[in-house]
């Protein structure tokens, strides 16, 4: 597990508890996740890892699982970096 997906599911546990959340699991199909949760997420995402994340990025498919918000993160850390 990348820094990144470890410190994603660090943030998850608070949520999920007990709950030993794997990368590819589906954290909506769970159904712990609600408006106000996502919001936090994209906070968190934000804060963590110095990023923007941009209307277009508020998509279900990038905050589905670890994996798909670590490579969100790591989408837009090349795009930071490359500006």
């Amino acid at each position: 597990m990348s820094e990144i997906q470890a410190k994603i599911k660090t943030f998850l546990s608070k949520i999920f508890g007990n709950h030993d959340l794997q990368p590819d699991e589906d954290i909506f199909a769970l159904g712990f996740v609600n408006s106000m949760f996502a919001m936090q997420l994209v906070l968190f995402v934000e804060q963590e890892f110095k990023i923007t994340i941009e209307n277009e990025d508020l998509e279900f498919e990038n905050f589905r699982t670890i994996n798909s918000i670590a490579n969100l993160v790591e989408r837009k850390s090349m795009l930071t970096i490359h500006s």
